[in-house]
């Protein structure tokens, strides 16, 4: 069984991480990693570049992202599938929207109002919880 990095912030994170995408999968590939987890701050920037490196080095990318909540600790989201990738992806936009440039304003509500489905069938709702799977993040100096 090999080693898996779960929070990697790379240079999309701002202030935050410093490598580019590019060089993470290059270290990961050094280090023979066979996949990494990009988790940017509030934001899945920096995966499409990490996907391209990662193809060339045969690397799998988990895509993920750090979700830094005003009102609550930080969570890693991972999405599981398409439909939370959507999931996810119009999270960090309800977010963006509520902010200036550059950052995002998001709440315990939002994560918990991203997990419901619109649908009151059961398979849906067990579907919809497995679909973005959260958990603390460890704290970042």
């Amino acid at each position: 069984m090999g080693y898996c990095e779960l929070q990697i912030t790379s240079n999309f994170s701002f202030l935050r991480g410093a490598s580019h995408p590019e060089e993470l999968i290059e270290q990961a590939a050094a280090f023979g990693y066979p996949k990494i987890a990009i988790t940017d701050v509030n934001t899945m920037a920096g995966i499409v570049r990490a996907h391209s490196a990662a193809r060339k080095h045969n690397i799998k990318i988990i895509p993920a992202c750090r979700l830094d909540l005003l009102d609550g600790p930080s969570l890693l989201a991972y999405p599981t599938g398409k439909e939370a990738y959507c999931r996810l992806s119009a999270l960090l936009s309800t977010g963006n929207l509520r902010a200036e440039k550059g950052k995002c304003f998001l709440y315990k509500k939002d994560i918990y109002e991203s997990r419901q489905g619109s649908s009151s069938s059961p398979s849906h709702q067990t579907n919809s919880a497995r679909a973005l799977i959260l958990s603390p993040a460890s704290p970042q100096p």
